[in-house]
């Protein structure tokens, strides 16, 4: 009897979610869901391995992406539902992977080109509108065939001769194949972080440099990153006099190349700025994790010093991460789990954006929980017999909780932070040059 009840359900959830006709069609059924759910990475000059923006591009793929959409691997989103709900969700609905499915199986016809929906407008090399400041390496970087590439910092003189506020900022990589990662930071006036450096050459830094204590994160890029774009009325802010710096991280892959990398800055009108919004990390720099260890634990945390908005959370690992979970512990002692990711992946670095911001009180902690698999089980694990712990490059490890928040435009950075650990207020930055947001 259970097994028939089973069944019965098994059968009525895959009727719920079959296709409303026999046979889907490209350009009735299938071409919207390639437009809200694909097409910002399947399209020229974007990260995707190939465009789907048209029928003669997508016919050959239709059973790669039946497959991809019914074992949920594309489009990557690896948030537990049963934590959080989040505005950018692209993962797809029972329904839109059973039109896929029959799409597939049924031939993959084009349909009437009636059906055709306008195409999707995007602005031509960017994810974002059109910017309104534009910076770039001065010179390519020259990458070699092998070897191991010290990060690199690249200052950009921004010539900004007054305050601006950025509402929307992108990274737009020059050669993704040699760059594993970005991260544009605001270097203020008369800051003492890479004294040595010269604008527009590649330097890397001495310990005694290593100081990012007066450094803002801008922006970064790795794979599956989107731009930063923020509401009217929140923004980014630059201050007068401020250069910004590129941490540029790269890979050697056999072939010898270059890049060129820039950034694009999109300024909102000062007086309709309400909110500002600054990236901050629970960050953990000090665990080992010993050689065959299938499933360590890392844990990090940040104390909120004043009454707070979360308005994103973006975890970070290497390739041993396993899974990844925030939760917000309250003054009463409560807690609430915020994010959990189960599967993490090295390859997206995922943006989670909460449907509503996270209304924090002053005295919450934000309590990261990671895990790592070093074992030999792991694919994609290096050397399951060396122990790991914090380091730059991809073979070694993270354990960062990126969040950002926003407060009033008017307020001090100084109070997000608990009193006694202001004079600290460095997590706005994580520490040791670690890179990858």
């Amino acid at each position: 009897m259970n097994l028939l009840f089973l069944s019965l359900v098994s059968a009525a959830a895959l009727l719920a979610a079959a296709p409303d006709v026999a046979t889907p069609t490209f350009n009735r059924d299938v071409m919207p869901i390639m437009q809200q759910h694909c097409q910002q990475c399947h399209r020229s000059g974007e990260i995707a391995p190939m465009p789907l923006t048209t029928y003669k591009e997508t016919r050959p793929f239709a059973a790669a992406i039946n497959e991809a959409a019914t074992l949920r691997k594309m489009p990557p989103w690896y948030a537990d539902p049963h934590y959080g709900h989040f505005t950018n969700d692209i993962s797809l609905s029972s329904h839109d992977i059973a039109v896929l499915s029959a799409w597939a199986k049924n031939g993959a016809p084009e349909g009437d080109p009636k059906d055709l929906p306008p195409a999707r407008q995007f602005t031509e090399g960017w994810n974002i509108q059109k910017p309104d400041k534009i910076l770039q390496m001065p010179a390519p970087f020259h990458v070699p065939a092998t070897g191991t590439i010290d990060y690199q910092y690249v200052l950009i003189p921004g010539k900004f001769d007054k305050d601006v506020w950025v509402q929307m900022v992108e990274v737009r990589p020059d050669n993704r194949a040699v760059l594993h990662h970005v991260i544009a930071f605001v270097r203020p006036p008369d800051s003492k972080w890479l004294a040595g450096i010269k604008p527009g050459v590649p330097y890397v830094p001495t310990k005694e440099e290593s100081d990012m204590s007066d450094a803002e994160f801008l922006v970064g890029y790795a794979p599956g990153m989107p731009p930063d774009a923020f509401p009217p009325g929140r923004a980014k802010l630059i201050r007068a006099g401020s250069d910004i710096v590129f941490q540029m991280h790269y890979t050697t892959n056999g072939h010898p190349g270059t890049d060129q990398t820039k950034i694009g800055l999109v300024f909102a009108n000062a007086a309709d700025v309400k909110q500002r919004v600054l990236t901050l990390a629970a960050t953990n720099d000090k665990f080992e994790i010993p050689a065959g260890d299938a499933n360590y634990q890392a844990e990090s945390e940040f104390e909120f010093g004043t009454d707070s908005r979360i308005v994103s959370l973006m975890p970070h690992m290497h390739l041993r991460g396993k899974d990844f979970e925030y939760k917000a512990v309250y003054p009463t002692g409560e807690s609430q789990v915020l994010l959990r990711v189960p599967n993490y992946s090295f390859s997206w670095q995922l943006i989670y954006l909460p449907q509503g911001d996270i209304v924090v009180p002053k005295g919450t902690k934000i309590h990261c929980t990671a895990h790592f698999d070093n074992s030999a089980n792991n694919p994609y694990n290096p050397d399951p017999t060396k122990r790991i712990s914090w380091g730059d490059q991809s073979w070694d490890e993270m354990m960062i909780g990126f969040f950002d928040v926003a407060f009033d435009k008017n307020m001090d950075v100084k109070e997000l932070f608990p009193p006694e650990k202001t004079e600290k207020a460095d997590a706005a930055v994580p520490p040791k040059r670690d890179g990858s947001r």
